[in-house]
Order: C-alpha cells, then sequence, then structure tokens
C-alpha cells in the first residue's frame, strides 16, 4: 500500500510529469474515438468533444505531442497506411537486418546495445537479480521502467488506476527476483528513452533481454525495424528461419518486457491489421502516429 501510495502521489502532483499525463490522457480520448470512427472521418470539433477539450487545444496539443495535426493522425492510423508500410516492410527489413542497422530511419531511432541473460537464469526466474523500479511520466502514459545492474529490463505502460497491475504483471515475469523501488535511480533512463534529443549513436541505451532463446530472436529482429515503418509476423518469422511460426513470434511479440524500445508496436498481423498490443491497441496506435511525427519532423 505504501509503494502505491508513493507512486500515485508522484504521477499526481502538479507539474511536468502531470502535466505529460494529462495530455497523454487527452489524446488518449481522441485516439480512441479516431480509431472507432476513422471511416467516417469526424471533424476536429467531435475529435475535441470526445477528448474533453477545445478544437484548439486538441490541435495544438497534437502539433506539439506528436507533431501532427489531428487530421495528419487520423491518417496515419488507418489501415490503408498500414498496408503502405507493409509494401515496403520486406525489403527495408532486409537491408536493415544486412547492415546491422535499421537504415535511414535509424536516424530517427532510439539506439540501443543490447545483452540476452542465459538460459539459465531465464528458467531460475529471476533468482539473485536484483530489480530496481520507477514510475515515470511518458508520452503515451504512466511508464513503469525497471533496471538492473546491466541496464533497463523492463518497460511497461498503465492507464490511470492501473499501474499497480502493470507492476505485478511485470513481477510475474521474473518472480524470483527482488524489487526494490527507486523512482531517482530509474528517473535517468526514462528520460533516456523518452527525449529524443538523448537517442545518440555514441551513447546507446543498453537493454538487456531476459526471454527464451526464441523470444530474444524474435526481439532482437524487431529492433531493427526502422522508425515510421511496421513488419508482419510472417515477415519477422522468415528472417529468423521459422517461416511458419508465425502465431508463435506473435506470441513472443506479445510477450516483449521492453515495450517502445524493443519495438513490438512496429509489428503488425497478417495484411496490416494492428492486431492487439499488451499494454492496448490504442496505445500502440498512440506510438505508431507519434513516430510518424518524428520521423517527419527530420
Amino acid at each position: 500500500m505504501m509503494i502505491t501510495a508513493l507512486h500515485d502521489q508522484r504521477l499526481t502532483r502538479p507539474g511536468p510529469q502531470h502535466a505529460a499525463l494529462r495530455d497523454y490522457d487527452s489524446v488518449r480520448r481522441a485516439i480512441a474515438f479516431i480509431s472507432e470512427h476513422w471511416r467516417s472521418q469526424p471533424t476536429i470539433e467531435a475529435m475535441a468533444d470526445a477528448a474533453a477539450v477545445t478544437p484548439d487545444e486538441l490541435h495544438h496539443l497534437f502539433r506539439r505531442w506528436a507533431g501532427l495535426t489531428p487530421k495528419a493522425f487520423m491518417q496515419a492510423l488507418t489501415l490503408d497506411h498500414a498496408k503502405g508500410l507493409l509494401r515496403d516492410s520486406a525489403s527495408v527489413l532486409d537491408a536493415a537486418l544486412d547492415s546491422g542497422l535499421s537504415g535511414p530511419g535509424r536516424l530517427h531511432d532510439l539506439f540501443v546495445t543490447h545483452e540476452a541473460m542465459s538460459p539459465g537464469e531465464w528458467k531460475n526466474g529471476g533468482a539473485g537479480m536484483t530489480l530496481r523500479f520507477g514510475f515515470h511520466a511518458s508520452p503515451f502514459g504512466a511508464a513503469i521502467v525497471i533496471a538492473s545492474d546491466r541496464g533497463l529490463a523492463g518497460l511497461a505502460f498503465a492507464d490511470p488506476g492501473e499501474e499497480p497491475a502493470a507492476l505485478a504483471d511485470m513481477k510475474r515475469r521474473w518472480p524470483n527476483a527482488t524489487y526494490v523501488e527507486d523512482h531517482d535511480g530509474t528517473a535517468a533512463l526514462a528520460q533516456r528513452i523518452f527525449d529524443t534529443d538523448l537517442w545518440r549513436p555514441d551513447q546507446p541505451l543498453r537493454v538487456v533481454l531476459i526471454g527464451t532463446d526464441f523470444e530474444v530472436r524474435v526481439w532482437e529482429t524487431l529492433l531493427k525495424i526502422p522508425m515510421g515503418r511496421a513488419v508482419c509476423y510472417s515477415d519477422i518469422a522468415s528472417k529468423i528461419s521459422k517461416p511458419k511460426a508465425s502465431r508463435a513470434v506473435g506470441a513472443a511479440v506479445g510477450k516483449n518486457p521492453v515495450s517502445f524500445v524493443v519495438p513490438c508496436h512496429r509489428a503488425l498481423g497478417k495484411g496490416g491489421a494492428l492486431t492487439g498490443y499488451h499494454w492496448g491497441i490504442t496505445r500502440k496506435q498512440a506510438m505508431l502516429g507519434w513516430e510518424a511525427g518524428q520521423v517527419g519532423m527530420h
């Protein structure tokens, strides 16, 4: 109860974090409305009404949040947009894997270096590990940042009031680890993840991948998808030499414990369908739209 009270206070007290969460809540409401009604191309007034803000406030909010107007964001969420991304996915992913980078899109992407824990460390459920965690504001709502002594080990998201459940979900992944709340100690990691000015190739973010060998191979492939692009599960299955394992790939994508940094939101279903997302389909759409704005700025 004390931990819950502490992080609730940090996420709701006045200041930049509170403003960021309030902005995302308005964005989340608008995205949910757009996602349901995009085929009818709703007006800015209708979007604003759903978000409980004025049209001018929604326009400025989207421009500040993603670099896109609400109308452009609506276009980015359509299935036609997703299918357009997929049309180029094969050649893009081929180039990414061949070069070890994510091609031109990497200029706009989060630079990451990663290592995988041994199978034994994964099988013992994190026994002997100490994982520090903290709750932080992000462009996509409250973020739970989990760090080991080797680097970032987990990143999850939660809607208002769901923070304890999201943390419990992450703890179930490594049930035998020792967890210590460390808001101040994880703040620098959160800033590195969400402040694009800190995405620098000479200072890559260190990530620790904790999963089965198959899952880690899928997650390593996700890291090579450039920002502003998307691939389908069957593409990933082919790239890891398991062409018939699309369903298993989808399951591994869903188990990714380092959301956003390992970009499972860029993996789509058959024909470009946005499909599900462990932290909510609205958040997946928000990430894709936010990234479209970031790429458009450069």
